[in-house]
């Protein structure tokens, strides 16, 4: 009995004892171990996993302001057919070098308002206007060339106002009067803003800018005012 004892205190006291904590890795199952790194990657609504920032370092597009009474107008290349048919070219600066020029843009060649009160306002009182001192006047729009040949003949327009094709709108993009017509149903896409503005040896002196595609202070008698 003696032996029986002391034979069980002998292996009651050989078990080891639990000093490591419940929570301790040693104490969880191999599968938990396995897991549990992804825990702290979980998605928690009150406590959501903090993502690192990236920075890009392409280019953004450019954005253009809208040119000002004062300021040089950029440089750009437009084009147009001349009497004898051909195909030519202008830069903006030949347009306007050590004179004084009046451009006016229109929404679209053949629209309603540029075809009856705008462009026609100008070849009418182009006479007026020279007789005052400008020395060129020219029409921009965002159309090719042939559209803007077409359209000249179509209005019956002499060589007092010429009829510029902006065909890319390099410049208009680059004085800042884009108009994004491309939500309405005729498929204009995007064209330029209506305005009027004279310009002394490249420099704005006047610029009517219309909101849009509206007309109302950018015409020739506006123009004659200002003068």
């Amino acid at each position: 009995m003696a032996a029986t004892a002391a034979q069980s205190m002998s292996r009651l006291l050989s078990v080891p004892k639990l000093t490591t904590s419940l929570l301790s890795p040693k104490s969880l199952p191999s599968t938990l171990l396995s897991s549990s790194s992804s825990f702290s990657c979980l998605p928690l609504k009150f406590r959501p996993c903090p993502q690192p920032l990236r920075f890009s370092t392409a280019a953004g597009p450019k954005i253009s302001a809208v040119i000002s009474v004062g300021e040089k107008l950029p440089d750009a290349t437009l084009s147009y057919f001349d009497a004898a048919d051909e195909l030519q070219t202008v830069t903006i600066s030949d347009l306007t070098k050590s004179k004084k020029t009046i451009l006016f843009a229109v929404p679209g060649a053949f629209t309603p308002t540029c075809s009856q009160k705008h462009l026609p306002g100008f070849v009418e009182k182009a006479a007026d206007l020279k007789a005052k001192g400008v020395d060129t006047i020219a029409c921009v729009s965002v159309n090719d060339a042939f559209v803007m040949k077409a359209w000249k003949k179509d209005l019956n327009v002499g060589d007092d106002v010429m009829l510029l094709s902006d065909g890319n709108g390099e410049f208009t993009k680059a004085i800042g009067c884009e108009l994004d017509l491309s939500d309405k149903p005729v498929g204009l896409g995007v064209r330029s803003r209506r305005y009027a503005m004279l310009v002394d040896d490249g420099v704005v002196k006047v610029l009517n800018l219309e909101e849009g595609g509206a007309f109302t202070f950018s015409g020739a008698e506006d123009m004659l005012k200002a003068l």
